[in-house]
């Protein structure tokens, strides 16, 4: 592959890097406040992702600035090590709320924003897996292998509630 090819897989790279981060950026806040008026662990716990993901980001972008397998290694186990945090607090989380028996409001928001992340995630994933290939790069494979496994369960933090919820409260 030549330099310039390289060069221009690099920026696509750091490109996809840079919307993830904002998007996630955007989906802390609005989850956030989705979490708090619905009082829902799941959107919560879907809020925590999307800081892992700019953790992840973050990791990434710092990988694809330097080389070596080394580098390598370690951003792998970084990104894996911070999914690994999420899955275990979503199932702590998870047997709390189903012990207490704690049922989530409605959250309209929340139904919206984890809606569009599917698609804008289905979309990144694509690009980053695509580009992680033409550069020989499996951190960027890997994270793209990671959000397209991911995006499809965006909107099952909001399902619930909205299924859930009575004619006349899905109407508010």
């Amino acid at each position: 592959m030549t330099t310039a090819r390289t060069g221009v897989l690099l920026r696509r790279g750091f490109l996809l890097e840079y919307l993830t981060l904002g998007w996630n950026v955007v989906g802390i806040v609005v989850l956030g406040v989705a979490a708090w008026t619905a009082r829902s662990v799941a959107l919560a716990g879907f809020g925590l992702d999307s800081l892992i993901e700019i953790g992840a980001s973050t990791v990434v972008i710092w990988e694809l600035s330097g080389t070596g397998e080394v580098r390598q290694r370690r951003a792998l186990r970084l990104i894996g090590a911070a999914f690994a945090a999420l899955a275990v607090y979503l199932v702590v989380q998870s047997i709390v709320v189903l012990a207490a028996a704690f049922r989530p409001h409605h959250s309209a928001a929340g139904i919206a924003w984890t809606a569009g992340t599917a698609i804008v995630m289905f979309a990144l994933a694509a690009g980053k897996a695509r580009t992680g290939r033409a550069l020989d790069n499996p951190v960027l494979r890997t994270e793209g292998r990671v959000e397209r496994i991911g995006a499809p369960a965006a909107p099952a933090p909001a399902a619930p509630p909205a299924a859930a919820a009575p004619p006349a409260e899905q109407k508010k």
